[in-house]
Parts: structure tokens; sequence; C-alpha cells
């Protein structure tokens, strides 16, 4: 019997995914999971793609030791386990159960950058670690997702042959084919250990104030347009058809127009407003914060799911905390739908702006040299933010690799110069209305204050030279040259600090 080309350690939605994927693409997989029910899933629907003539088959071990056994060498080992120290007990039981220095263990969950980082440091010598970030879901795993690939540039050079294969396609103009479609496909290597799980990190930073844009949308035309779940989810499906187009804005629709089979109502109104969370979003935001590179949409995206979890307060809060709004009774219906399409989109490109801003300061300090077009080409396809502005954004680092912002490039600058009146009157007719949408209000904060020459800050590092003696710099003078007032005496007389 020939041996396997790939071992799966973990059958879950995920893993089991990546492995009929990889058998219909003509590997032998071996494939392990502690659950039992989990492994006879996996091997009851291998079976008939196995059957099926240019497939690979699925090998089902009974144990880590079985796996290895069944592994052509040097061994490839994808683990595909919740993040934290499970993949460590992991790849220590591995280790015990025979695995040998040039054997390759790559890690396909949602680990923390840092993780991935300490583990090739900490497996040197003992197997080659690498990592690799998936993004799609179920769907994406299974017919073609995007892979963030990081670590050791050998077992890239082994293993590329198989993502390559297995991951989402584009055609020449960017937009998604099918799985067995020729085509560009949505895997790169990235760069060292820790590199692919940090562009995933910030990845599901972006999808995360995505999404919430996108519900602040629907909120908006539900609350103050009075229109149906029905209506928005056309109009979202026509704006599928243009710039807006996306999985997020595909899936939306669907959902808007999707009866509940129990009670047909809307299905969105049977579904508790309370948003959960695995924490990818929560690191980008903080991350941004230690790194000094704003990120306010994606940080206010993460509140917005921690406060639509305070759901017995905000009740609370609907009966006692009364104010004053503007019921916007003669409000042009399709005209704020309109304005409410450019908000929508220059939101978005803003928020992508802050995420490649995030990747830039951090590959910078990193010594990582990513290819910010490279990351765009393989977020087109395949992954849960994939978008159709993505072909310019990978246009856009194309014409120019160290591009300052990506606000910056002529395509979106016009774009953004062209929509922002309907950005801007979406914001307003929102306060006014006393509807929340705090993900569209700071990605104009943030393109406000971007384009601000003079922020308030002079006022702020006064107030701390004030309090603290922090000292500031002077604009008639070298930036590097700080002063401190000594406030505390009459006349006030500054010295060099």
């Amino acid at each position: 019997m020939s041996q396997a080309n790939i071992a799966m350690i973990g059958l879950g939605v995920m893993g089991k995914s990546l492995a009929l994927n990889l058998i219909d693409h003509g590997f032998i997989v071996t494939g392990f999971d502690i659950d039992p029910t989990h492994r006879a899933r996996a091997k009851s629907e291998a079976e008939p793609l196995s059957q099926q003539q240019g497939k690979g088959r699925f090998l089902c071990a009974e144990s880590l030791a079985e796996v290895l056994a069944k592994l052509e060498s040097p061994r490839v080992i994808a683990l595909s386990v919740p993040a934290g120290a499970i993949v460590d007990s992991l790849i220590k039981d591995l280790i015990n159960a025979g695995l040998s220095r040039d054997d390759i263990v790559i890690d396909t969950g949602n680990s923390l950058w840092t993780d991935s980082e300490r583990r090739e440091d900490e497996y040197q010598g003992k197997l080659r670690f690498f990592s690799t970030a998936v993004s799609g879901g179920e769907v994406g795993a299974r017919f073609g997702p995007s892979l963030m690939a990081s670590g050791d540039k050998q077992a890239w050079d082994a293993i590329q042959p198989m993502w390559q294969a297995i991951a989402a396609k584009v055609n020449k103009e960017g937009l998604p084919v099918g799985q067995f479609e020729s085509g560009e496909a949505c895997a790169a290597y990235l760069g060292p250990a820790g590199a692919g799980h940090y562009v995933k990190m910030v990845h599901n930073g972006i999808e995360y104030a995505d999404m919430q844009l996108i519900c602040e949308a629907y909120h908006f035309m539900s609350t103050v347009l009075a229109m149906s779940a029905e209506q928005i989810g056309r109009v979202f499906e026509q704006w599928n058809q243009g710039v807006l187009n996306s999985y997020l804005m595909e899936i939306s629709a669907d959902i808007l127009q999707t009866l509940d089979p129990q009670t047909g109502k809307p299905f969105v109104e049977i579904v508790l407003d309370k948003a959960g969370q695995k924490g990818t979003g929560l690191w980008t935001a903080v991350n941004s914060l230690q790194q000094g590179a704003p990120a306010p949409t994606i940080a206010q995206s993460v509140f917005a799911r921690a406060q639509s979890s305070q759901k017995t307060m905000r009740v609370n809060a609907a009966k006692r905390l009364r104010t004053q709004t503007d019921s916007l009774a003669d409000i042009d219906q399709q005209q704020a739908v309109d304005q409410l399409r450019d908000a929508l989109y220059c939101a978005k490109l803003t928020v992508y702006a802050q995420g490649f801003d995030l990747l830039k300061v951090t590959s910078d300090k990193e010594g990582w040299q990513l290819d910010f077009a490279n990351i765009a080409k393989i977020w087109r396809s395949g992954c849960i933010i994939r978008a159709i502005f993505l072909q310019e954004i990978t246009h856009a680092y194309c014409r120019d690799p160290q591009l300052e912002n990506l606000l910056f490039a002529d395509h979106f600058a016009d774009e953004l110069n062209s929509r922002c009146c309907g950005w801007r009157s979406s914001v307003a007719n929102a306060a006014l209305s006393g509807v929340p949408m705090p993900g569209v209000s700071s990605a104009l904060n943030y393109f406000d204050s971007l384009r601000c020459e003079t922020l308030p800050a002079n006022l702020l590092q006064a107030q701390r030279d004030y309090f603290g003696a922090h000292s500031y710099s002077r604009v008639d003078d070298d930036e590097a040259n700080k002063y401190h007032l000594n406030w505390s005496l009459e006349p006030r007389k500054q010295i060099r600090v």
C-alpha cells in the first residue's frame, strides 16, 4: 500500500474539510483525532472520493504512532486543533511517538503569532516547525481556502505543491474560479515564523470591522428608513453587483432574505442580538495599540461586540435613558440608501487601510519584509474578507510597494473624494436619529484625522508638560530638541531638557 503524503491531526470541521480537499486533488492523507466519532465521519466522507479516478485516499489511524508509520519520509503533519497549549502538548506527543528532526509539523490553527515564533525556536533540531494560517471557514477549507504560510523556507518548498493545489484560485481579473479551474492560487509564503499568523490576525481584525460596518448599514435602514429585512437584503444584493462586491455582502444579502423555518418571520429577527467572539479581533486591536498603528475601527468593532453582550443593561437603558432625537420624517429613502452605500464603501476602504498600515509597521519592526501586493492577492478568494476591490489594492501595491498609506493610492483617494459627502451625511443622519453607527463614524474620524495637517495634540502635549513635566518640541526648532516650561514660577521660563 502506498504511504500517505500528509497527515491531518484533528478531524473536526476544519481538519476534515482540509483532508477531503487534499484527497480531491489526488493526495493520500492519513488522519487522526482523539474523538472516534470524528475519525469515523472523516473516513465515511472520504470513501466515496477515494473510489473516483484521479482522487487520493484516506488512511484512518488509531494512534499517533500509526500516523507516523503511514507517512512517507520526510513526514508532513498538519495540526488542526485549537490554539494554545494543546498545540505544544500534541507536538511533544509526536516527538515521543518517534518524530524525526527532518519531519515537518504545520500548525493550521488560529495561533497567536508570537507563539509561532517561540515554537520555531523551541523545536529547533527536533523537527521543522511551520505554520499556515487558514481563512475561509468550513466551505473554504473544503473547496479552496486562502493560505498564509510562514516559517522554515525549506519546509515551504516541500509543501508548496500541496498548498497551491488545494487553495482557492482567481482568474486574470482577480475573480474567484471553481475548485478545479486553472488560475492563480491564493496561497503564499509570507516570511519567517509568526508572519503568516500575524497576517491572519490582521485579516480577522479587518473581518470584525467589515462585519460591523455591514450590520450598521442594516440597522440604519431598518430603524431610520423603516425597511423590512427582505427589502434590505435586496438592496445588499444590488450593492454586491458593484464596488461593494464581497463574500460578507453576499452572505448578508442571503441572510436578510431568509425566513425562520419555525415562525415564518425574517430569520435575522429571531436571532438574539448578542455577538460572540473568539479573540483574534481583540488581539489585533491590542496589538495596534502596542505598535502605535491606529486601527480605531477594528477596535470599535471589538467594543461593539462587547456592548452587544450587555443585553440586560441595554434593555434597562432603553427605558431609562431618554434623549431628544430627530425623527428624519422627511428623509428621502432612495437618497439615504445611496448615501449609505457610499458611506459603507468609504468605511470599508478605511478599514483595509488601517489593517495594511498595521502590517507595514509590524513588518518594519520585525524585519519581515512583507509583500503587501502578495497579501492582497491571496485574500481575493477563499477567505472571509474577499472583496472585489482587493484587485485594485493589489495593483496599488504593485505600482508602489512602499506606499505610505493605502488611501494615498490615486484610485482610492479619488473614490473617497467623490463619495465622502454620502459618508458624512449618513453619519450625521445616524447621530440625529439616535441610531448608533460606531464603526462607520470611527472610520470617518480616522480619515479626517489622517488628512488633518494640524491636530490638537499641541494642546495635549502642553497639558502633559504642565502636570507631568513631560516636555515638548517646538514648531520653530528641530523636533529632536525637547523643552519644558516651568509652570510653577512667575514669570514662566522655558528650559531645554
